[in-house]
């Protein structure tokens, strides 16, 4: 029965506050009405007084034409001012595009470069700079050189896009890949296909300190590749020096095993 009583006394409460907030609004509600009502008057006042006086009427007229220019003229700045704050905008999301794929190249180049020295098997290594080429400068043609200390010929030893036998070997020094790689400076023309493979669009050449290893040479890049950016070129000084000493580690290893196995036949058949 007491808790009957509570909850009757609460929802009585509650009923007041109710009636109060209404009585709240309402007497709102009728002072903002007087108010309109007030300002109401005061511009059917100065109507009826620009109505009776011409010269007033022309000094209300002026002064309203000069608030209309005056607010259309802010108009005018806030739109501009939109315009230039929407062009900044733009231009950060553009940067920030620009550097989350900076980002994820120079990621990429840190893996590549760690699976570049992660083997000294000279066919896997070759592999590894096929990939790079392929996902990283967005090459379509290309091949891969290496220089021949007897003869000193730049000569393919793997070629993506083309059947590698149509690659022709050069002289160290002669023609456009011969004389990059011998100056060790790449080279980097018009990005325009090319079908003439004595003529590639960019060599990069690989050296170890000042020794010639050999060369990336590209003749074509993807579709959605249309140039070169300074990531590129970046990527091109790393790809050589780095692809240069994995391929010269792996062909030492290589040269080293053969010789070893060389002279354990030898000495297998010394002990027969």
């Amino acid at each position: 029965m007491k808790d009957d009583r509570s909850n009757l006394f609460h929802r009585g409460e509650e009923f007041v506050n109710v009636l109060r907030r209404g009585a709240e609004f309402t007497k709102e509600v009728l002072q903002e009405n007087e108010r309109l009502r007030r300002r109401l008057a005061e511009v059917e006042e100065q109507q009826q007084s620009a109505a009776r006086d011409p010269h007033e009427w022309a000094k209300l007229r002026v002064e309203l034409l000069s608030r209309i220019t005056r607010l259309e003229e802010e108009n005018r700045t806030f739109r501009e001012r939109l315009s230039e704050v929407e062009e900044e905008n733009r231009r950060f999301a553009d940067r920030y595009v620009e550097i989350e794929e900076e980002n994820n190249n120079l990621a990429n180049l840190y893996v590549a470069s760690y699976q570049l020295h992660s083997t000294l098997d000279i066919d896997e290594v070759v592999k590894i700079v096929i990939e790079i080429v392929i996902n990283l400068i967005g090459a379509e043609v290309f091949g891969i050189y290496l220089l021949d200390d007897r003869d000193q010929h730049l000569k393919v030893v793997a070629a993506e896009g083309v059947d590698r036998t149509v690659l022709p070997s050069c002289l160290l020094g002669s023609g456009e890949l011969g004389r990059a790689v011998a100056a060790g400076e790449t080279m980097c023309g018009d990005t325009t296909r090319s079908d003439d493979f004595s003529k590639p669009i960019v060599v990069i050449p690989l050296h170890v300190g000042k020794r010639p290893i050999g060369a990336i040479a590209l003749y074509s890049l993807l579709q959605q590749k249309d140039g070169f950016s300074a990531l590129d070129h970046e990527l091109f000084n790393v790809l050589g020096g780095h692809a240069a000493t994995a391929l010269f580690a792996s062909r030492l290893y290589s040269q080293s095993e053969r010789k070893l196995n060389t002279i354990q036949g030898f000495l297998d058949l010394l002990a027969q």
